[in-house]
């Protein structure tokens, strides 16, 4: 009997690749599994994207594409409302695909859905089979988000009101999903807006719904949060990661020349001497924090490659972009004193950046694809919060893991969820914390490589990763014969 599983990404390229890596894990594994990917809303990248996908697939993965009459929206309850109008559209396709009426049909196993399409839960109901969630982020930050929604539905219960708690500059949270107490100062903005709150918590109560979650880390790394996710309160937790993407990022003759030169240049730089500056799509600086980052720069000593982007007068409608004149906004003289050990660049092929013996530390957002990523190379990070749950990330990988090193404790601000005020970095704050990342024999740096052995090992025949999976698509076949 032939398996079919539908895969409804989010309209994102870094959602979507992730997603394709584990679909073609999983038939891989399963030979009577056959996938479709249902895209619901893409941009012109994601299209070239798919296009260059679907040539080297093989008849067992299959893409859907579904636009829906609008174009994608750029904020989030918009493309939440988005997704749930396509629901009609979704609920078509995947009837066509099982159409009963047509030879060797395969029968429908289940829907693994997005963890910002979660309403597609309901389409999986329609077709009477269980739902399961991927998620893309951490387990530390899944634990958080599940029980932050108890203790809010709680509150609700008792007509409390917990706002001025979580206002609480000095107090702490006793999270399960971590070992010690999280200061409320690092909680991501999503849980202290009462315009955001509501979105996130329903989102986690939609969580519940599902049959397993597929979450993309490894067990290895956090064994604590998973530990907690396995206590028979939630759906069954799969760690399967990480699901990474190296397939070249440049996106054109352009890019492709700017990567061409990037490389070339890390080529010729000594083994771990440089630090790589990068903050992923969404990641943009004022010219004021800008000039605080090249003096913290030029004051380390250290070689550089700089991903520097200014931020967005408006991130809901337009990205960050390239300043026009570095020369107008870094101190004077900057570019010609570092010319020698240094590069100043916008776009940055980050993956294939983080592969060169060259670089020695990164300073990222981090987002956790980007952790995983350096985790993967074996590249110490220091994490600058910008938006979502980075706080989370930052606070787990320095002070739960040790896996990378501090720039400051607390941030205020969120780049992607109207609160943009975000508060300067010092130069002083930056230096120390690049020296404390370049630094070759420190603990952290000893504990990322340790770790970068254990993310390979863990995809491997036998590894966790590799288990994990097996494992899912054990429970899937099972659910089905019952």
């Amino acid at each position: 009997m032939k398996i079919e599983l539908i895969f409804i990404p989010s309209p994102t390229i870094s959602h979507l690749m992730a997603t394709v890596e584990m679909a073609e894990r999983l038939i891989n594994q399963n030979n009577r599994l056959s996938i479709t990917i249902i895209i619901i809303s893409f941009n012109s990248k994601i299209t070239s994207m798919i296009a260059s996908l679907t040539t080297t697939s093989n008849n067992r993965l299959r893409y859907e594409v579904i636009t829906g009459e609008n174009q994608q929206p750029t904020e989030l309850k918009a493309t939440d409302s988005h997704v749930q109008s396509l629901k009609p559209l979704v609920r078509d396709a995947v009837a066509k695909i099982v159409d009963p009426t047509q030879p060797d049909s395969p029968r429908l196993a289940g829907f693994v859905v997005d963890m910002y399409c979660t309403t597609m839960i309901d389409v999986a109901n329609d077709f009477c089979v269980p739902s399961y969630l991927f998620y893309t982020s951490n387990a530390g930050f899944l634990g958080l988000l599940l029980h932050m929604q108890l203790m809010y539905d709680k509150a609700e219960d008792n007509k409390h009101d917990m706002m001025s708690e979580l206002e609480d500059s000095e107090a702490e949270l006793v999270v399960p999903s971590l070992t010690r107490p999280y200061p409320l100062k690092c909680l991501p903005y999503i849980f202290k807006s009462k315009e955001w709150r509501p979105f996130f918590l329903a989102q986690a109560r939609r969580f519940r719904e599902t049959k397993g979650i597929l979450v993309n880390t490894v067990s290895e790394l956090e064994t604590h949060a998973l530990k907690f996710l396995s206590d028979g309160d939630t759906p069954c937790v799969y760690s399967v990661g990480p699901l990474l993407h190296f397939k070249n990022e440049a996106g054109g003759s352009v890019e492709e020349k700017k990567q061409s030169e990037i490389l070339e240049w890390l080529d010729e730089q000594p083994a771990g001497s440089v630090v790589f500056l990068c903050f992923g799509s969404m990641g943009g600086f004022s010219e004021e924090q800008a000039r605080e980052i090249a003096v913290a720069l030029e004051r380390s000593g250290h070689r550089f490659l700089w991903s520097l982007r200014r931020a967005s007068p408006n991130i809901k409608k337009e990205p960050p972009g390239d300043f026009t004149n570095l020369e107008e906004i870094l101190p004077e003289g900057f570019i010609d004193r570092t010319e020698e050990r240094g590069k100043v660049i916008g776009w940055a092929p980050q993956v294939a950046v983080l592969a060169k013996p060259a670089i020695g530390g990164f300073v990222s957002h981090g987002g956790w694809n980007s952790t995983l990523e350096s985790l993967w190379f074996g590249v110490p990070t220091a994490i600058w919060p910008l938006y979502a749950e980075q706080k989370f990330n930052a606070f787990e990988m320095v002070e739960e893991l040790g896996l990378a090193v501090e720039i400051k404790k607390h941030w205020r601000g969120d780049l992607l969820l109207g609160r943009s005020e975000m508060e300067i970095v010092t130069a002083e704050e930056i230096e120390r914390a690049i020296k404390s990342l370049m630094e070759q024999e420190s603990d952290v740096r000893k504990r990322v490589k340790e770790m970068s052995e254990k993310c390979h090992v863990a995809l491997m025949d036998g590894g966790s990763s590799h288990v994990a999976l097996q494992k899912f698509s054990q429970h899937m076949t099972e659910n089905l014969e019952i």
